[in-house]
Order: C-alpha cells, then sequence, then structure tokens
C-alpha cells in the first residue's frame, strides 16, 4: 500500500499534545494513505476539539481530507473567542474540574457538573443531549465522537482554567445570579422566610439574603464573600464586556 509521506506543523499552542520530533517547525510524517487528516491529528495526540483552520499547500480543507503524498500541512489553533452556533452556551465538567465549576457558576454561567464519575460515555451523551460544551483535560474523553462539543482545559490551576474558558468563549457574565452548589438560578429571599435556615448567629448578623430556586439553598455574605468577591471583580474587569 502507498504510504505518503506529508510534512505537518503544528501551531505553537497545540505542541504540547504532540511527540517531541513535531514541536518545531515543518516536520515529515508517513501516513497510511487512507485515514483522514483528522484522524491522523489525533493519532499524534491533538484532540480535534483543539484543532482550527486546517491548510493543505496553502489551501483550507477539513478533516475528512486525505492526506496525499508530498502535501505541506498546517494546524492552527481553535479561533479565540470560539464561536459555538446553534445552542445557548452552557458547559459540562467532568469530575475533575469542580472548582472551575463553581467559580463560573459564582460568574452567572450555566456550568452543569458531574461530582460522581459517570464515566466517559454518559458524560459524552449527557453533552449530546443537552448540547453543552464538554471541559475537561482528559485527552480520551474529548476524542469520542458523540460529544456535542469540547474543549481542552490546559491549566491544572483554578484561576488560569477559568480565565482561559472565559478568553476562549467569552460567555456572557450575570454574577450572584446562580446557585454554585447546583446551578440552579438564585432568587431575592425575605429574611423570615429562610429563618429557619439560619443559624442564631446569621440571624443576628445579616439582613440581606439569596435563595437557590432548584435545591433551596440559602446565601449571604458571610465570611467567605471578600474572597469570592475579589474573584468576580477580576474576572469582570478582564471579561466583563458581556453581560447577561
Amino acid at each position: 500500500m502507498n504510504r505518503p509521506e506529508i510534512h505537518l506543523a503544528v501551531a505553537p499552542g497545540l505542541r504540547l499534545f504532540v511527540p517531541s520530533e513535531y514541536r518545531e517547525g515543518r516536520t515529515p510524517l508517513i501516513t497510511d494513505g487512507s485515514s483522514t487528516l483528522g484522524h491522523v491529528i489525533e493519532s499524534l495526540g491533538v484532540p480535534l476539539t483543539e484543532a482550527g483552520r486546517l491548510l493543505v499547500d496553502g489551501e483550507p480543507v477539513t478533516v475528512a481530507h486525505i492526506p496525499r503524498e508530498g502535501e505541506s500541512v498546517e494546524v492552527f489553533a481553535v479561533e479565540r473567542p470560539q464561536p459555538v452556533p446553534g445552542a445557548p452556551l452552557r458547559f459540562l465538567l467532568d469530575v475533575h474540574l469542580g472548582t472551575l465549576a463553581r467559580r463560573l457558576r459564582l460568574l452567572g454561567v450555566d456550568a452543569a457538573y458531574e461530582s460522581e464519575d459517570i464515566g466517559d460515555p454518559a458524560l459524552a451523551a449527557l453533552s449530546a443531549k443537552e448540547r453543552r460544551v464538554l471541559l475537561s483535560r482528559d485527552r480520551g474523553l474529548l476524542r469520542r465522537r458523540e460529544i456535542w462539543a469540547g474543549a481542552y482545559v490546559y491549566s491544572d490551576r483554578p484561576e488560569e482554567q477559568l480565565r482561559d474558558v472565559l478568553e476562549r468563549f467569552a460567555p456572557a457574565l450575570a454574577p450572584w445570579s446562580r446557585c454554585t452548589a447546583c446551578n440552579g438560578p438564585l432568587r431575592e429571599a425575605d429574611k423570615d422566610t429562610v429563618r429557619d435556615q439560619l443559624e442564631q448567629g446569621t440571624q443576628r448578623s445579616y439582613d440581606v439574603f439569596a435563595q437557590c430556586f432548584a435545591c433551596e439553598r440559602v446565601y449571604w455574605r458571610g465570611a467567605h464573600h471578600a474572597r469570592l468577591e475579589a474573584i468576580v471583580d477580576e474576572a469582570m474587569r478582564e471579561f466583563g464586556g458581556a453581560v447577561a
């Protein structure tokens, strides 16, 4: 069988995914002659969720293109902000991204989160069913064909993860409008209405409350508010152009 040799260049932002020999400039690569360019890219370790424009000899192609002998292939990273057409922008996070989920919710971003490991097939199916962008650091999960849309989370630090998601997708922000525990919407709550859910000290010290429509959890500006407010203020300064 003919095994074409192509010359591949991967964008700097994608080089962390590929073996070291493919990280510098245009590199020869032997293909099998039948696999699509999408398969070739994935076989090098790059999730297709992270691949943007594909050029062959300077002309745009799709992932279905089958590489031929001598072609020059360029793989770019996804554009930012990344458009997600066809549905409201909503997210689904895997079991390892709980802190990121809570920070997105703090900013009013719809971020479903599975606190139990329900398995890759179930997560991918949920992404498709609810048309949510699946966020994960698991490359194998992002390769599943049934996911509706996905994105790799590059950092393991929550503050960098949040900045990356906000920069990449530019979601509309509505701080303090969503329950950080269950993702449900918040409403203002009268103190007398929620009194039976409050400790005596909280009843004496606070007068302004919010409650989740879904799980009925009660919120007030307690000891952790200053830390949360700092997260909100930083995000709004940098990414607050789109406000829900």
